[in-house]
């Protein structure tokens, strides 16, 4: 790594990375890997398993049939669907074409996909099910370039100009490999440059209408690259695709593992990652910090006798794994108290992961240190790393063999960095996308001289960990001038088993609240204990005995921050945050402005009530 100008904090990995395609690393795994099991979903209770073979004749006869459709390389196909195979073999049937494609998040209202679908001009979507076809017929008049429809599930009474099945447009492809027109199509899909756009993805933004980034072949390959030089995957490992597939994370580690001849196992839809946890038995996934958040608030929300001895369990392995990440061993008391707490309790959680994991990785937001450290002491070893739709990926992460929790690693080979004057993360390397799509204003305020301004805060540490602060956009600043990242202290107070959720706000005003979604269904077990029944989430929100305790729980955690910092009055809120009312994005990330416009009569209630002093 090169020395860092102190003046600057230069951080630079340099690499030869080899340039390449998405095209080639799908024919890669077809000719190196013949398993049956190269991608699974689920129908019905049963498993069902695709081979490398089928998938490559699925992928041919779509890409085919593109062209009887009358589609040219270059433009925009969209997928709006759940995760599943038939996403995969559309996106591999346009990279090998040459349409770029637009992924849209299945959770999006018809609005939304009509801005998308319309801002990239898309010529065809693929549709999952009757639900995501019905928003497409809700739309499709505003949407004049849109001339086809292409159902992955046969949907009853669906038909008019342009609607077919992915059944009907393999049926196509069929026929043109039958009249001799598929001979050279290797051969075209691999003549496509690594400089060719591949696709172009909406931000899920948490201010104003979403912009498109446009990734190229080689801005995806070249992560892939990188991330193959320091994490060991190989065709031993299965894994589980749930991330949604529009979100860039899960897409370019699906590109990765389907390269390295891994099994991926497609589950629809984020809340049944548990029980495919345990069915697939994976040995490696990724996922956001939400997914880590809910086991360990689950893990502590056990009641009586369990609760003593989880909380046990927990104390003795925090108290196991300080050493150890220091590269220490602890004392043989600790060992002893260790192996105890994994036989009664650990053991159990790695059980409900299938029992397999060799790590989890975690990305998309920062992962409170104290959950990587619990998941790290019942043997569930979670590496964090960062990085955003605009760099296709991942520029850093932590690895086995160089880890710091609390961090999000070093930067990855290839990718350098440096830390702006106001403290904004800044990144150059191949991973850094060609632009926002018809947006050359928004492209030249986020690129400056190669390098791109990432919007969030943060800083290296001397050996070079990276750790991230906040959204540069999310500080607060307090009438006093005083700046807070709401960040960390949100975190620390989501450990409470009390809270599902926690939103810090304060920006110009004279100090800083919290808004504080209860776990409704701890909160219901809680009160049965106490004798207290409510008849709906609104009634308990509204007893002030439950506001009590959940602070009561949640003011500790907070000790560790400085007194301007710490809210200073809170408020329950009666419901989860919900996408369709815009309070958060497909990726579970706080809209903070929604929030404070949707419950603007909350938040004017605590400031409005007895003053306290500003800080």
């Amino acid at each position: 790594m090169a020395t860092r100008p102190a003046t600057r904090n230069y951080v630079a990995e340099p690499a030869d990375l080899p340039r390449g395609t998405l095209v080639q690393l799908f024919f890669e795994a077809i000719d190196r890997y013949g398993r049956p099991d190269a991608q699974r979903h689920k129908v019905g209770a049963e498993w069902r398993d695709i081979s490398h073979a089928e998938i490559e004749k699925r992928v041919r006869r779509i890409a085919l049939a593109m062209d009887v459709l009358g589609l040219q390389p270059g433009d925009r196909v969209a997928i709006l669907s759940e995760n599943r195979p038939e996403w995969a073999h559309a996106d591999y049937a346009a990279l090998c074409f040459g349409t770029p494609d637009v992924p849209v998040y299945a959770t999006l209202p018809a609005p939304q996909i009509r801005y998308i679908l319309e801002d990239s001009g898309a010529r065809l979507v693929f549709v999952s099910t009757a639900e995501q076809y019905a928003k497409i017929q809700e739309i499709r008049s505003e949407l004049p370039a849109l001339e086809h429809v292409v159902l992955f599930d046969a949907v009853p009474g669906a038909d008019g100009p342009g609607v077919l099945t992915l059944a009907d447009m393999m049926e196509l492809g069929r026929r043109e490999e039958e009249a001799g027109r598929g001979a050279d199509f290797r051969e075209r899909a691999l003549s496509h440059s690594p400089d060719d756009v591949a696709t172009v993805l909406y931000t899920s933004g948490t201010t104003g209408q979403p912009k498109g980034v446009v990734l190229t072949h080689d801005n995806i390959y070249s992560n892939t690259q990188s991330i193959d030089r320091i994490i060991k995957i190989t065709s031993e490992d299965n894994s589980l695709s749930f991330l949604p597939l529009s979100h860039i994370l899960q897409r370019m580690v699906d590109y990765m593992f389907f390269w390295k001849g891994v099994s991926i196992a497609y589950v629809a839809r984020i809340e049944n990652a548990a029980d495919a946890l345990a069915e697939i038995r994976p040995t490696v996934a990724v996922s956001v910090p939400r997914l880590y958040e809910k086991i360990y608030a689950k893990v502590l929300s056990a009641t009586g006798f369990k609760r003593v001895l989880v909380l046990w369990a927990r104390r003795t392995g925090l108290e196991w794994v300080e050493p150890i990440l220091e590269g220490r061993k602890p004392p043989l008391g600790v060992r002893i108290r260790h192996a105890i707490a994994d036989r009664l309790v650990f053991s159990k959680l790695r059980a409900r992961t299938g029992g397999r994991i060799r790590f989890f990785i975690s990305g998309g937001a920062p992962l409170n240190p104290v959950i990587a450290r619990f998941f790290r002491s019942a043997g569930l070893l979670i590496l964090e790393g960062y990085g955003l739709t605009e760099t296709s990926p991942v520029t850093n992460v932590n690895t086995l063999e160089d880890m710091r929790i609390g961090t999000v690693g070093k930067p990855i080979p290839g990718t350098e960095e440096m830390i702006a004057e106001d403290g904004e993360i800044l990144i150059r390397g191949p991973q850094v996308m060609k632009g926002y799509f018809n947006n050359p204003e928004a492209t030249a305020e986020a690129i400056e001289d190669g390098w791109f301004h990432t919007g969030d805060i943060g800083s290296f540490d001397e050996d070079g960990f990276l750790r991230i602060t906040d959204r540069k956009k999310d500080l607060l600043v307090t009438a006093g001038g005083k700046n807070i990242a709401p960040q960390p202290i949100e975190n620390a107070a989501k450990t409470s088993r009390f809270v599902a959720e926690a939103i810090l706000l304060g920006d110009r005003r004279p100090y800083p609240i919290m808004l504080l979604i209860p776990n409704f269904e701890f909160m219901q077990r809680w009160g049965e204990l106490h004798d207290i029944s409510w008849p709906s989430q609104e009634a308990m929100t509204a007893d002030p005995r439950v506001l009590a305790r959940i602070v009561e729980d949640v003011a500790p955690r907070l000790e560790g921050f400085a007194r301007y910092e710490k809210p200073k009055k809170y408020a329950l809120l009666p419901r989860e945050l919900e996408l369709e009312r815009e309070e958060i994005t497909p990726t579970l990330k706080v809209r903070r402005r929604v929030v404070e416009r949707n419950f603007r009569e909350v938040i004017e209630r605590l400031y409005g009530e007895a003053e306290v002093p500003a800080e």
